[in-house]
């Protein structure tokens, strides 16, 4: 039987747990060859020993997107190796204080908006030339709900995930005479260490799996994909 995915490069940042995790591991089964982006050595290959098991291709990259000149030159090294790529899954993110604005310390401000905005339009800007060589790119980046209202205490966190939301789209909108299409998830509410932080007190039973949502990325990472610059937000 023909995999979904056969053929595809994807690259994945946050790729070591969670939802990140669980995308590359779909992925990896559909047959795309997995590139995976996370800070710790030791997470990306207990994935990428999932992977093998699997039958599937990954590429291992350690490393901290806020380190933004080395999303540089990962483009040139994925260029020099591959010619392209035809999926950009932009997952990672980090949460923050949650806490009344006013008392959010700077130095969290900024490595929220480092994290959630900064290296994904760097990603962006580096992987637009790879994702154009493909016959039919596909870039998906992970919204939030806290975009459909605000809310109290969220501070940097929410508003990063606006920014990213506006981003993504103004970037869609440049992209209609190409061959790429640019999309969001909003995951809703998922059984994630993020969640955790967020929520200490709720029983992560109650909450559905990573797992669940591959099913939509695999949708938006088809060469079949007709959304351009919408946020998907799951409903069971």
């Amino acid at each position: 039987m023909a995999k979904a995915l056969e053929g595809r490069i994807a690259v994945i940042t946050g790729a070591s747990r969670g939802i990140g995790r669980a995308v590359a591991l779909r992925y990896a089964a559909e047959g795309a060859h997995v590139i995976l982006i996370a800070r710790t050595i030791a997470a990306l290959e207990e994935v990428d020993d999932e992977i093998q098991a699997l039958g599937g291709k990954a590429t291992l990259v350690p490393m901290n997107l806020r380190d933004f000149d080395k999303i540089d030159q990962m483009g040139q090294a994925l260029y020099d190796r591959f010619g392209k790529i035809d999926i950009l899954v932009g997952n990672a993110g980090f949460l923050g204080d949650l806490t009344p604005m006013s008392h959010l310390k700077v130095k969290m401000w900024n490595e929220v908006m480092d994290t959630n905005v900064t290296a994904n339009f760097r990603l962006i800007r580096s992987m637009e030339p790879l994702l154009k060589q493909s016959d039919a790119g596909r870039a998906i980046f992970l919204s939030s709900g806290t975009t459909k209202a605000p809310r109290a205490y969220w501070a940097a966190y929410a508003v990063s995930k606006a920014a990213l939301e506006n981003m993504v789209q103004t970037w869609s909108m440049e992209l209609n005479k190409t061959n790429i299409k640019a999309n969001l998830i909003d995951p809703g509410a998922t059984r994630t260490r993020m969640r955790a932080q967020a929520y200490p007190g709720e029983n992560p039973d109650s909450l559905k799996s990573p797992e669940v949502l591959t099913d939509l990325f695999v949708e938006l990472a088809l060469p079949t994909c007709d959304k351009q610059g919408e946020v998907v937000r799951y409903e069971a």
